[in-house]
């Protein structure tokens, strides 16, 4: 009986101690601990950071929760107590050491924590960028790679994809106007998304398909595949044969048209990133039969930094508008408008003229891209590039992306 009893006062004692974090505090030199009911709170370097118990045994590193070797966890999550709490914590030699109730000992550094807090996560981009117009661009100087370097040599395509994370779009020159070479440039960034239109493509002003892109006709800015659950992440374009008046590339960054659009009307911004829009592609061209519908917010943005990650903008292929309440409707259409007027500000327009050689890999979740209208022939060969991958490649150079 009196052991427990004691056992009943061990808890009411804990449970108070857990709820009166104020004066719960574990101080060292490096960091501070004070413990509150469902999370603890630690300051290190100047930060505090709010740890969830649950959270915290969930990320455990140690060999029998984390499998080291192929970074993946071994603990089952939907077998922790949801209202786990640990027996012990203490700050020992730069790092959180916590006992949970079964004896198992967590240990986390505290720079692993401070890099993986909700505190600091808000505050770091994902991804650095430079927003520009056609002024900023131009001023930038910024390199093409070369074609008999990139292929061969890895800083050569460190610095390739550095410019394209930063800027939305880069260039590789000298390469070979053939298809064959475009594949062979486009293999070394990353990987070929086959779509409807196949992997690699060539085309003219032919209309073979059911697009404006195959004419000879003048394209507004827009993002590729807007009908797509996924859009495209790149977009390779090669001009390998131009014997034709016009035709010059119209580019356009479309995070830095919509970050002027949240500066000057946040309400508006807010809507374009938070409606539902449908856009679709049909075909019925020869044997080319498809129906795509792909729906989202024109501007998608990561909810815990307000960071914009994507771009969904193609007028043309914009469907019948049924996703949203008719009270916003008459709101979207005027944010859209806005959008649109400062997508289309003249000094925000950085034309380029795609020549035999030259390859242009253009974030396609980022940079819009248009043409004038042209005379005379124009092929093109190009593909789709799988967007992951480009990350990935990116990150195993140590780029942040």
């Amino acid at each position: 009986m009196f052991g427990t009893v004691q056992q009943r006062l061990r808890a009411a004692l804990k449970q108070t101690q857990l709820l009166s974090g104020s004066w719960r505090q574990i101080t060292q030199r490096s960091a501070t601990v004070q413990l509150r009911e469902d999370h603890l709170e630690l300051n290190s370097g100047g930060t505090w950071m709010h740890l969830n118990y649950l959270w915290l045994r969930d990320h455990c590193r140690s060999e029998t929760s984390y499998n080291s070797k192929t970074n993946q966890r071994n603990l089952d999550t939907a077998n922790i107590d949801l209202n786990i709490r640990p027996d012990k914590t203490s700050v020992e030699d730069g790092q959180l050491v916590l006992t949970w109730p079964d004896g198992h000992v967590t240990k986390y550094s505290l720079s692993w924590l401070a890099e993986n807090s909700y505190e600091a996560k808000k505050k770091k981009p994902v991804q650095p960028r430079i927003l520009w117009n056609a002024d900023i661009y131009n001023k930038a100087n910024v390199p093409a790679a070369k074609w008999d370097k990139i292929m061969s040599c890895d800083d050569e395509l460190k610095m390739f994809l550095q410019n394209y994370l930063l800027y939305g779009f880069a260039f590789v020159e000298g390469v070979p106007p053939t298809v064959e070479a475009t594949e062979a440039v486009t293999k070394r960034v990353s990987i070929i998304r086959e779509t409807t239109y196949g992997g690699m493509w060539s085309f003219t002003a032919d209309f073979s398909r059911g697009d404006t892109a195959y004419s000879t006709l003048a394209l507004d800015r827009h993002t590729d595949t807007s009908y797509f659950h996924e859009p495209c992440g790149i977009q390779v374009f090669h001009c390998i044969k131009h014997a034709a008046t016009g035709g010059r590339t119209l580019l356009v960054d479309g995070f830095y048209a919509a970050e002027k659009l949240r500066q000057r009307s946040p309400e508006n911004f807010e809507l374009l990133s938070s409606l539902p829009i449908p856009h679709e592609y049909i075909e019925q061209t020869g044997s080319h039969k498809n129906h795509m519908i792909g729906i989202g917010p024109l501007l998608n943005v990561y909810p815990w930094n307000n960071e914009m990650y994507l771009v969904r903008y193609n007028n043309s292929d914009r469907s019948a508008i049924n996703t949203i309440p008719h009270d916003l409707v008459q709101k979207w259409y005027v944010a859209h408008r806005e959008l649109t007027t400062e997508l289309r500000q003249p000094e925000n327009e950085l034309w380029v003229k795609l020549t035999p050689g030259k390859v242009i890999f253009i974030d396609n979740w980022r940079v819009m891209h248009g043409r004038e209208s042209f005379t005379g022939v124009r092929q093109l060969c190009g593909c789709y590039l799988t967007r992951d991958d480009v990350l990935s490649a990116a990150r195993g150079f140590g780029l942040q992306a």
